[in-house]
């Protein structure tokens, strides 16, 4: 007998599937083929964070590694984002560099790019440390900033004096009022402020927002202050938006998440902004259209 719970997490899996490519490997490497075949990038991602079993670890990071190493049989123009917790980081930074330095090297050799994603709070500064470490062994890795965090401007402009590239997001975890902005419209303001400051001082960074606002606001912007940079969505959401940017010459890439841990990492998307919701509904429209 179906319990209500396992119900709900079927209704939530045929939800999540515009989002999360599956659960293995191919699956990702699928969904970025496709991806690419429509001229956009991609930018895989392996659910799960906070990981303390090493052996765990270690088949993420292989995995890492093996999507990596098939980019290039796969025909794919693509990059991971790792997070800081799924390879170590929750045993020791000492496992945390050691696994990433793993990852560093291979994606060197393959020229992949790497994004180091942004957790929540309480690893902030633990993650610009990560990064500052392995941003001066290889300049092809990025970092996100979260825009709902108060302290992300200063972070920032110090992460823009060493010539970091930037992934700019809004930020899906839930922080304390004394740290953070709550409301949306702080968010977007804050947000806004940040990409201004990208565009004025930065170089190859990514501006990840589904907001079509936001969105038109960068353009704007581009045509001011020309630079190396591109729009990020998630897989499923705004695929009608998408090839209108490639019409006027933008990079988009498409982030994909895989792995048996969508759950967690889906109801979060859905918790972080009410419009996330309506743009679900809007995109899976949309996808039954074509």
């Amino acid at each position: 007998m179906v319990s209500g719970t396992q119900l709900m997490e079927k209704v939530l899996f045929k939800i999540a599937k515009q989002w999360i490519a599956g659960n293995t490997i191919d699956d990702a490497l699928t969904s970025a083929k496709n991806a690419y075949q429509s001229g956009r990038h991609a930018i895989v991602n392996k659910l799960g964070e906070y990981h303390t079993s090493k052996k765990q670890i270690t088949t993420t990071v292989n995995e890492y590694q093996k999507i990596i190493n098939s980019f290039r049989k796969w025909k794919i123009r693509g990059a991971v984002s790792v997070k800081p917790t799924q390879i170590g980081l929750s045993i020791s930074q000492k496992e945390c560099y050691r696994n990433f330095e793993k990852i560093i090297l291979n994606a060197r050799n393959a020229h992949v790019f790497v994004w180091l994603d942004m957790e929540s709070s309480e690893h902030t500064d633990e993650t610009i440390e990560i990064y500052n470490k392995f941003f001066s062994k290889y300049e092809r890795l990025g970092i996100a900033l979260q825009a709902n965090l108060k302290r992300t401007e200063d972070d920032l402009i110090d992460l823009l004096r060493i010539g970091a590239k930037i992934r700019l997001v809004k930020g899906a975890y839930r922080e304390k009022a004394s740290i953070s902005f709550k409301s949306k419209e702080d968010v977007d303001k804050n947000f806004v402020k940040l990409m201004k400051i990208l565009f004025k001082k930065g170089n190859e960074f990514g501006i990840a927002s589904h907001d079509g606002k936001i969105i038109k606001k960068a353009e704007n912007l581009s045509k001011k202050y020309p630079k190396k940079f591109e729009f990020q969505m998630l897989k499923g959401i705004r695929d009608e938006l998408k090839p209108k940017l490639i019409k006027k010459k933008f990079v988009v890439s498409d982030y994909i998440p895989y792995g048996v841990n969508w759950l967690p990492y889906s109801i979060r998307r859905i918790k972080e902004r009410k419009r996330n919701i309506l743009l679900l509904g809007s995109s899976l429209i949309q996808s039954q259209r074509v």
